[in-house]
């Protein structure tokens, strides 16, 4: 025994609005996460840098803003291994001269005359 459905007109109403509603849904979700993508972004990857008395350390997946603090006696190596260029600075705060612009996956070493590496921010 066979059974087929057929659409009636009552039918198609109720499933134009089902389908506008899954639209509208998927296109609110898509609108919600991308609104909220930038708030806690990080830059996937971590930050190796090596401190004067040889002590290597390790920042996995720093956030993209503002101003990251070294060790208090700053880095004389730092390895950017995230997927985002940064600029070293030799101050606490991110400012100054003297900068070093250090591109992802690249490493820059301090010769022993130059003061450390005290802070880093992200190129966003």
């Amino acid at each position: 025994m066979s059974v087929t459905a057929t659409a009636t007109a009552t039918d198609r109403p109720r499933r134009h609005r089902r389908h506008t509603g899954i639209a509208v849904g998927a296109a609110l979700l898509t609108l919600g996460l991308t609104s909220c993508s930038g708030l806690g972004r990080t830059a996937v990857g971590p930050v190796i840098y090596t401190t004067e008395r040889d002590r290597v350390v390790s920042v996995h997946s720093p956030s993209v803003k503002g101003c990251h603090r070294l060790a208090p006696a700053g880095a004389d190596e730092v390895a950017n291994r995230t997927l985002i260029d940064m600029i070293l600075y030799r101050t606490r705060d991110c400012t100054g001269g003297g900068t070093t612009y250090v591109a992802t996956t690249l490493t820059d070493a301090n010769s022993p005359r130059s003061l450390p590496w005290r802070s880093y921010r992200f190129v966003h």
